[in-house]
């Protein structure tokens, strides 16, 4: 495996003519994303704890349950119905780690699911370590007249709303050493002109995070995120053109996209011993574009 971090994944031009419909499948995707599947080694950092991870089917989320598996974890996966497939695939990488795996189907926009997610995760694999908040839709727009109401509700429903529901209801059961994980994003930041209502939710997010923190530092429970760069996910099908697919990441310091591999050790830092004095914090993944 090369040290050299600008040829450590596939480098542009990839190919651009793969548009999917929402919500996008990985096994679609060419070429194949990364997601540590013959490359992470545990070292044990999460043995007998309990993580839920939102968008755990595929993606970055797949990339950190098949790490937190190998680190020893039992995992619960949230994904929507139509990813069923992918979902199917991330078990057979967490099952074949030795650990548990519970798929939990439905969508994050209703705040009654958020709330079986959490209970179906404690009642069936003994309780809640960490939860990562993964999941996230985008939407994308060229003018203000080009996001609807439907749009704007939508996006904060499944980014924002959900991370709160979700939050709320796991909290109660989690421990002192528990952790909750977030995913934002660069947008949080760079707010591309493209992406108003999805930088939007993402700010969002990075302040959730720390007023999360100050919240739950007392209980003893460590609230952080990561803000991915451009990664290769189902999400880049379904919203770019052929020509931005083609040269996704080609404007940042390495010169390509992410592969969701390359996230995963942020999330086990944040959710392990590892990080203990971590609190609060927002951890750039980019490629090497900063986040000011």
């Amino acid at each position: 495996m090369t040290t050299d971090p600008r040829e450590a994944g596939p480098k542009p031009p990839y190919p651009g003519d793969q548009q999917q419909p929402r919500p996008g499948l990985s096994s679609k995707m060419t070429p194949a994303p990364d997601h540590g599947e013959t490359s992470y080694v545990g070292k044990g950092l999460l043995i007998g704890r309990v993580a839920l991870i939102t968008g755990g089917d595929s993606g970055i989320g797949r990339a950190v349950a098949i790490a937190y598996a190998r680190e020893g974890a039992d995992i619960a996966i949230s994904y929507l119905d139509a990813e069923q497939s992918d979902a199917e695939e991330t078990r057979h990488w967490v099952e074949k780690a030795g650990r548990r795996a519970l798929l939990v189907p439905g969508d994050l926009r209703s705040e009654s699911h958020c709330r079986v997610i959490v209970e179906r995760t404690v009642a069936e694999l003994g309780g809640l370590d960490i939860l990562v908040n993964n999941a996230a839709a985008q939407t994308v727009n060229e003018s203000l007249d080009d996001v609807t109401s439907e749009d704007l509700e939508g996006a904060f429903r499944a980014n924002v709303f959900a991370m709160y529901y979700l939050a709320q209801a796991a909290v109660p059961h989690m421990k002192p050493g528990s952790a909750i994980v977030n995913s934002t994003s660069q947008q949080a930041k760079i707010a591309d002109k493209t992406m108003l209502i999805y930088a939007a939710t993402k700010g969002a997010i990075a302040s959730l995070t720390i007023g999360l923190s100050n919240l739950l530092a007392p209980k003893g429970i460590r609230v952080n995120c990561v803000a991915p760069g451009p990664i290769w996910t189902p999400i880049q099908p379904i919203v770019k053109s052929p020509e931005q697919l083609e040269t996704l990441g080609s404007d940042t310091a390495l010169g390509r996209a992410g592969q969701p591999a390359e996230l995963a050790p942020a999330y086990v830092l944040l959710a392990s011993r590892e990080g203990s004095y971590m609190s609060g914090a927002l951890i750039p993944v980019t490629g090497g574009t900063p986040m000011l």
